[in-house]
């Protein structure tokens, strides 16, 4: 099966909610989309089904149709196989590898004499899992974040699921009072601090989510430093060449935005923020020193996937005081450090510091949407959300040799994906985002 060809399913099969009946939908599927996101802590997938001959027998005994028959209600597992394409694995959600996949909700319902037609929107287990748990635990202030991550997701989300975290190095210790799961897992990633990152001084900032290959709590640092797929992407425009060697790896359309947001980006404190916090134990306030948050102190330290980041910055008054110098967002708060945990100076580095990390992760967060790009490419089922991969533009030009755009060609990191399929082809659209611009220099 070539990356563009059109969708076969060995195996689309719903499964009542009692697993009396199990109904093969596999010709009827018109289209499947599958999703991963860095932001988004469950995978999802949907699919359009159109039934004009599969049946089952009611509750009455009576010969129904799909819909009415299992009956379709919420919560029904689905079982799907998907073959390999020519790069890459296949997708296979079945009761033999432990993850099926189960209905969310159905939608767009439309049944008549001849013919029903429905979308089933499907979640993995966890995510119904996750509304039904609550975390009352205390967790200990001697245990890393990471180690925490990894117990909510065994013990609370109930999964067997592999975990690929990032260790920390800020030990960590709170309280549950009985949020969910997602919602502990993806606050704890704001508060986590890199243990060891190559390439500079580690900064505060995860993504927690999940991929065909499990759970991932990962630092950007981390996720930036990753070998980017081994194979570089081009994009050239007119008909694709079938009998082109490097066919699947070409860019079939793209759009690029550049987040030039210079008057949200000060709303939310991206160049220079000024924090006061409030420690109870205590009855201390920050210190102006303490207080005091430049992204330039960060900026040469920091792993990037385009250039060295630089920021360039006009100045905000007569005296040419630039605004990554003046504080356009100052944060209030009580200190968790100190009340749930014993400060250890000694053992701890300066940037796991509860003042330090807020700052940092808000910084990264920031930086780390510089530039968006959407594009769409041959079916490529080995790329997964967080991977890192190099894409090649040319230069608009009226000149007929192209020369490559290192502004805009290089290394970014895909926030989110949707393996498509349908009757005509099989596709893979991509949301990538980068920190800076232009070609990495190494």
């Amino acid at each position: 099966m070539a990356a563009q060809d059109r969708s076969q399913y060995e195996i689309f099969e719903i499964r009542s909610n009692d697993g009396s009946k199990t109904v093969n939908v596999s010709n009827g599927v018109i289209t499947f989309s599958y999703f991963e996101n860095v932001l988004s802590p469950m995978i999802t997938a949907q699919a359009v089904i159109v039934n004009t001959g599969e049946s089952v027998v009611d509750e009455e005994d009576d010969i129904s149709s799909v819909y009415n028959g299992l009956p379709l209600n919420g919560g029904e597992k689905v079982s799907i196989k998907i073959p390999a394409t020519a790069e890459g694995p296949g997708i296979e959600f079945t009761e033999q590898n432990g993850n099926e996949l189960y209905i969310a909700s159905i939608t767009n319902v439309l049944i008549s004499a001849e013919k029903e037609t429905f979308t089933i929107n499907l979640v993995s287990r966890e995510a119904i899992t996750n509304e039904t748990s609550r975390i009352g635990k205390k967790f200990p202030s001697s245990e890393p974040i990471s180690d925490s991550v990894k117990e909510i997701i065994k013990n609370y989300l109930l999964s067997d699921k592999n975990v690929d975290a990032d260790e920390t190095q800020n030990p960590y210790g709170f309280i549950g009072n009985l949020k969910k799961p997602f919602t502990t897992l993806t606050w704890l990633a704001t508060k986590s601090v890199p243990g060891n990152v190559s390439g500079g001084d580690a900064t505060a900032g995860y993504f927690f989510y999940e991929t065909y290959l499990g759970y991932h709590f990962r630092s950007i640092d981390s996720l930036i430093s990753q070998e980017p797929f081994p194979i570089e992407y081009t994009y050239s425009p007119g008909i694709i060449d079938n009998q082109d060697p490097n066919k699947d790896y070409k860019i079939l359309e793209f759009n690029t935005v550049r987040n030039q947001k210079m008057v949200e980006n000060l709303e939310k404190g991206a160049y220079c923020t000024y924090r006061m916090y409030y420690n109870p134990i205590d009855s201390t306030f920050t210190t102006p020193q303490q207080g005091e948050f430049k992204v330039s102190q960060y900026a040469k330290k920091m792993e990037n996937l385009g250039r060295d980041f630089e920021i360039f910055l006009p100045p905000v008054d007569k005296k040419n005081k630039s605004l990554g110098d003046v504080p356009s967002r100052y944060i209030t708060g009580v200190l968790d450090f100190g009340i749930t945990e014993k400060k250890e100076e000694k053992s701890r580095k300066k940037n796991a510091d509860p003042m330090e990390y807020h700052s940092q992760a808000m910084m990264r967060y920031n930086t780390i949407f510089t530039q968006i790009l959407t594009a769409t490419i041959p079916l490529n089922t080995q790329l997964t959300a967080g991977s890192i991969i190099k894409m090649n533009f040319a230069k608009i030009t009226r000149d007929k040799v192209k020369v490559r755009d290192n502004e805009q060609s290089g290394l970014y990191m895909i926030k989110e994906l949707v393996h498509y399929y349908d009757n005509k082809g099989s596709f893979t659209k991509l949301k990538l985002i980068r920190d800076t611009m232009g070609k990495k220099d190494k």
